[in-house]
């Protein structure tokens, strides 16, 4: 969900000249050049003076979003190239995205462009009618540290065509920038290179030649006028100042006058009843100073009714440079209308508001875009929009807590410029802390939190990400994920609490940490956000392959169920989330295919009977769903059909980040046409409305930023840390090799040893994640050494093996997220061979313990026996320090497995309560230390039984736990590295017993895998 495949950027090219026959062999321009321009100054031939390289030096490279997205590229000799012998021409076939880059010399100078007009170059059109978005590189250091500037031009002509692009069309990205912005200004003297992104779904050939620079600069190219906002919201009677400024590329002065006209007219606000219109005429003279401004004041006027707001916009008419993007609007702020009285009930509010609204305010609300696709946000107010988000990666320049507020801040203004100034309600997904945002407190994925065992620590883990996340001015959180993972081989295990939905409930704790209270009064709180359970219903229980997305073989598949497996499965977590009182809840992309009810598989967007029927009815949800990243698309049908499908099923808001135009359009004519209920709509824009009136942001729609010191606190971190401790599974401990002594000579390898982002994994600053120090952190080496280990590191153990005491091979996965990571899209559950070369020489050298850094489990069986310790480590999060804690005897091993550890991936899928289940290490598997492990046999367990059954008459839970626990310590030892089919079985069914409360029971299933030890 990141980067060039989720481009859509508006066409701006200007396609000069008349298109020409394909075959003729132009020799001049296309159009005709001004007397005085400069003679045109090639950027790339293709004569083969510009190498296929990458950086440092200049070079045409390729890059995609998979292995088979990259274009191939060739020189091509062609009797009809516009210049010269030869064209640049390419094959693509793309499923994510792809394109090619020219980059110049890192180690020469940078370019300068800025004495030309604009950039052009010939397209051998297909007449596809696709876009294909063109990028020009700016200012820093080099080609892939440049801020990127990117327009497009549309393929719809056939053979040869020059195409000119003049500099004044390139915007600035909004949705990616590789290290984040330089200056946010097209400079133009320190060019990098360009870029073409090619046009995806369909295979395609391609062939350019000739890209120059052509044209005179003229002043509107260097000198702008700007207005410090583009809306200036003020009370009835107050007074607007709209500050006019100009400023040139490199702070320059002018050359030439610049003159700004000014005058107030059209809007909803009456002149000389509403305000006392002005006009008039700003001069700056040849040789103003870059950033000089002037102020324009608008005087709003007073009257006695109650109105919605009314706009004022301000015309300006520059000469000599290049005018504002958009019109200056003052508002009139809204007042005296009873939604806006905070003193009346949120429903009283609701409903006077929804009876105020026109049917395209209405699904303007259910609309919900990506921050990338509405660019500086215009659109806001022109389509009424309700929500925005950032998807995964989807990040201010920089990647700032200030930055994000800002940017928010920024958008809550433009949606003050609609008629009743309906915030909007922002949303991202902080699924392991804000985990969007650089810097910010990384909790272990919820795997590892389920692991820990401990609600209380859960939603402590909740509400650390609610702080963080609502102090950037963000209100709403798309999590927990309630997924109930059922096989292992599913890309998104780890953000699943584990395989037995008692399980899953006893963490929902994570919801009153993001929430607060159950009845949504703390939601107003500068450190509560919105939360979202999600994926409604069944995503954890896909079959694997019968994913049809793409290259997919699970995630977003099918979950065949009986009825009563779904019940007791898959929805009995969302009805704890909704008697916690959860604010939305996110349908799945999979289908649902309930044995015996004759549909067959229905994707979950189109399930009136589960969303409308049980979500809503039997459940009694009253929050509001929103759908997931283009979910509708994937229904079956034109558009049309989609949109009302899903409204019609229960979907309250649709994400539906770069179609929000065609949403919005087709939704309101499905209501027009009577294919959608005003009903309907009046009921999801009530649900959506009801959850911004309890997050107070129509009294504070800004961010409130008081809490921003503690993003990254040391407090924060100490809360991770204990979940990254707690998360450590111990399986096995031979020999008491855990925990280290600190005299001891440690020898550290493996891949993950010293790795933050593998750490992490998926969901950190970008949807899929990244290997590296991508962010704030300490790494499990670094945790070691600052435990004052004695510790020597050789990643690949290639550094001598002799005179340790003991070894530490850390290995496991790298990031992954969704679909991408599902076993058969290109991964599998073996450690790579780098890491079991690692693990073979460290364990045959010293004794060893081999820490697992995965989003679920790893097949180790093979290595087992030569293993003295073997630890489940998950993905810990950003404090390595935890996982140092445990391993040098700091807190002790607690963690139990909140899924099934496989032997094999053919037992797969395998988990607690199955016929047949045979596993490496069964559910609720965990070992401890520093606590002594009861002795006593069965007589012993006989009385943790009675102790356990007594405790739970009384309802004395506390009582009744720690003797299951006692019971669990004596089985497992008694077990020890002999686990088989006979007691694996009713040791997990124990562990289920616990969760639900059935203590004595769950005693008794110990007892008998004490037996069958």
């Amino acid at each position: 969900m990141t980067g060039l495949d989720r481009n859509s950027v508006r066409r701006t090219a200007l396609l000069a000249g008349a298109a020409l026959i394909t075959g003729l062999l132009p020799l001049a321009s296309a159009g005709t050049a001004a007397a005085d321009d400069p003679a045109p100054v090639p950027v790339d031939r293709f004569e083969g003076e510009v190498p296929f390289a990458n950086q440092p030096a200049e070079g045409i490279f390729t890059w995609g979003g998979d292995s088979d997205d990259p274009p191939k590229l060739a020189l091509t000799e062609r009797s009809d190239a516009p210049e010269g012998a030869k064209v640049l021409t390419g094959d693509y076939d793309i499923s994510g995205y792809g394109g090619f880059t020219h980059d110049f010399a890192a180690d020469q100078p940078a370019h300068d462009w800025s004495a030309h007009k604009g950039i052009r170059f010939w397209w051998d059109g297909r007449n596809t009618a696709k876009k294909i978005a063109f990028e020009i590189k700016d200012g820093g250091t080099n080609g892939e540290a440049s801020e990127l500037w990117t327009t497009s031009f549309t393929d719809d002509f056939s053979g040869w065509k020059q195409v000119e692009i003049p500099f004044a069309d390139f915007v600035y990205r909004t949705d990616y920038q590789p290290v984040g912005g330089i200056d946010h200004v097209l400079g133009l003297t320190q060019m990098w290179g360009y870029a073409l992104t090619l046009p995806v779904g369909a295979p395609g050939q391609f062939a350019l030649d000739d890209v120059e620079l052509y044209g005179r600069a003229d002043q509107s190219l260097r000198a702008s006028v700007t207005t410090d906002s583009a809306v200036y919201p003020v009370k009835e009677g107050g007074t607007a100042r709209v500050k006019i400024s100009v400023a040139t590329t490199g702070s320059a002065p002018i050359d030439e006058p610049v003159t700004v006209a000014y005058e107030s007219t059209g809007g909803g606000a009456a002149p000389g009843r509403d305000y006392a219109p002005v006009k008039g005429e700003i001069t700056f003279p040849a040789g103003t100073t870059s950033g000089t401004s002037r102020t324009v004041t608008v005087r709003t006027l007073r009257d006695k009714s109650a109105e919605a707001a009314e706009t004022i916009p301000l015309k300006l008419t520059v000469t000599g440079a290049k005018a504002p993007a958009e019109t200056p609007q003052v508002v009139i702020d809204a007042h005296g209308l009873p939604y806006l009285n905070p003193k009346l009930s949120v429903k009283k509010r609701v409903a006077d508001l929804v009876s105020r609204m026109s049917l395209e305010e209405k699904t303007g609300q259910m609309t919900q875009a990506e921050r990338g696709a509405i660019g500086t946000g215009g659109d806001i107010a022109s389509y009424d929009l309700g929500s925005l988000l950032s998807g995964g990666g989807s990040t201010p320049t920089p990647n700032t807590a200030a930055a994000w507020a800002s940017m928010i801040d920024g958008y809550q203004l433009r949606a003050q410029a609609t008629r009743f100034q309906i915030p909007l309600i922002y949303g991202v997904d902080a699924v392991h802390g804000h985990n969007n945002l650089a810097g910010a407190t990384v909790m272990p994925h919820n795997i590892g939190i389920g692991a820990t065992r401990d609600p209380a620590l859960a939603e402590r883990t909740g509400a650390v990400t609610a702080s963080e996340v609502r102090a950037t001015g963000i209100p709403w959180d798309f999590a927990p994920c309630l997924c109930v993972t059922r096989d292992e081989r599913w890309g998104r295990s780890y953000e699943s609490f584990g395989e037995d939905p008692a399980l899953v409930k006893s963490m929902e704790t994570v919801v009153q940490g993001l929430q607060g209270a159950r009845d949504g009064s703390d939601l107003k709180d500068d450190d509560r956000v919105l939360a979202t359970a999600k994926h409604f219903v069944g995503d954890g229980g896909t079959g694997y392959g019968t994913s049809t997305t793409g290259s997919y073989t699970v995630d977003q598949g099918v979950t065949k169920v009986t009825r009563q497996e779904l019940e007791a499965v898959h929805l009995s977590p969302f009805k704890t989330a909704v008697d916690r009182g959860v604010g939305s809840v996110m349908p799945s992309y999979s289908s649902l295919d309930i044995v015996g009810d004759g549909q067959g598989p229905v994707k979950m967007h189109a399930r009136a009977d589960m969303i409308n029927g049980v979500l809503k009815g039997r459940m009694g949800f009253d929050g509001f769903v929103i759908s997931d990243w283009n979910a509708i698309d994937q229904l079956p049908g034109d558009y049309a059909s989609h949109v009302r499908t899903s409204v019609n099923a229960g979907v309250d808001m649709m994400m539906v980040p770069y179609s929000y135009k065609d949403f919005r359009a087709t939704l309101t004519d499905e209501v027009k046409a009577g294919r959608v209920t005003e009903r309907r709509i009046d009921d999801a824009v009530s649900r959506i409305l009801t959850q911004k009136f309890e997050l107070g942001l129509f009294e504070k729609p800004y961010a409130d930023t008081s809490g921003a010191s503690r993003i990254g606190s040391a407090a924060h971190r100490s809360v991770a840390r204990q979940a990254a401790a707690e998360s450590q599974v111990l399986l096995k401990n031979a020999g008491g090799v855990l925990p280290l002594r600190k005299s001891q000579k440690v020898y550290v390898a493996g891949s993950n040893a010293d790795d933050l982002g593998n750490q992490t994994g998926g969901w950190t600053l970008t949807w899929q994640g990244s290997s590296g120090p991508i962010t704030k952190g300490t790494t499990i080496l670094q945790g070691m050494r600052n435990a004052g280990g004695d510790v020597t590191y050789s990643k690949d153990a290639s550094a001598p093996t002799g005179g340790y005491d003991v070894g530490v091979v850390v290995v496991g996965e790298t990031p992954y997220a969704e679909g991408v990571g599902d076993v058969g899209n290109g991964n599998d559950l073996e450690l790579t061979a780098a890491d079991k070369a690692a693990v073979d020489k460290v364990c045959a050298a010293m004794k060893c313990a081999v820490l697992v850094v995965s989003g679920r489990p790893q097949l180790i069986g093979d290595r087992l026996g030569d293993i003295d310790a073997l630890v489940a480590s998950w993905l810990p999060g950003t404090e390595g320090d935890g996982v140092a804690d445990v391993l040098y005897g700091r807190r002790a091993f607690t963690g139990q497995l909140p899924v099934t550890w496989p032997k094999s991936e053919s037992q797969l899928p395998i988990n607690v309560g199955d016929a047949s289940y045979d596993p490496q290490f069964p559910y609720g598997w965990g070992l401890t230390t520093l606590t002594k492990t009861p002795g006593g046999g069965t007589a012993a367990l006989r009385e943790l039984a009675r102790v356990a059954s007594a405790a739970e008459r009384r309802g004395a839970d506390g009582t009744a736990r720690a003797a299951v626990t006692k019971a669990r310590l004596l089985v497992q030892q008694k077990i020890g590295s002999s686990v088989t089919a006979a007691n694996a079985g009713p040791f997990a069914d124990a562990d289920h017993l616990l969760l639900t409360g059935h203590y004595g029971e769950a005693v008794a299933k110990l007892a008998q895998a004490y037996r069958m030890a």
